[in-house]
């Protein structure tokens, strides 16, 4: 097996990235999808297949066009990344922030990770995904505020 080289052009002196590292990180690798759990372990989530992501687009567009009826909040994809209180880093296949609280964001704040629970996410179970993995996952969303899951 081939290692997998990064090209980080970070500088690693800490066992654990800063914030602002995690960020440079993502963003100086955009082909890869990187996660952090609370306890700041650096994830590479892998991608999905056909069905998991025709089904995680089917849901995020019902989400979305719920959303444009009631307007009561913001969207996001599975690309975003959100700064959760709880210390991790997480990207969920769709979540929804009411808009009262994505108001309280400052504009810097809302162009990078947002460091906010989001009210509701989804997460699919692909292949890929271990139960127990995804259970630790959720459980971290919900000690985080996210309020349905």
């Amino acid at each position: 097996m081939t290692p997998l080289t990064l090209p980080l052009k970070i500088d690693l002196k800490h066992v654990h990235l800063t914030d602002e590292q995690f960020y440079q990180l993502c963003v100086n690798n955009p082909d890869l999808l990187f996660e952090r759990n609370a306890q700041g372990a650096l994830i590479l989530v892998s991608p999905v297949g056909g069905e998991s992501g025709s089904t995680e687009l089917e849901l995020g567009t019902d989400l979305a066009i719920w959303n444009r009826q009631t307007k009561l909040g913001k969207v996001f994809s599975s690309s975003t990344i959100f700064k959760l209180p709880g210390g991790g880093s997480r990207s969920p296949d769709a979540a929804w922030v009411e808009l009262s609280r994505w108001q309280t964001l400052t504009p810097e704040q809302r162009q990078k990770f947002p460091p906010i629970a989001p009210d509701f996410v989804i997460e699919l179970r692909s292949p890929a995904d271990s139960l127990p993995t995804l259970h630790e996952k959720m459980q971290e969303y919900m000690g985080s505020g996210v309020k349905l899951g």
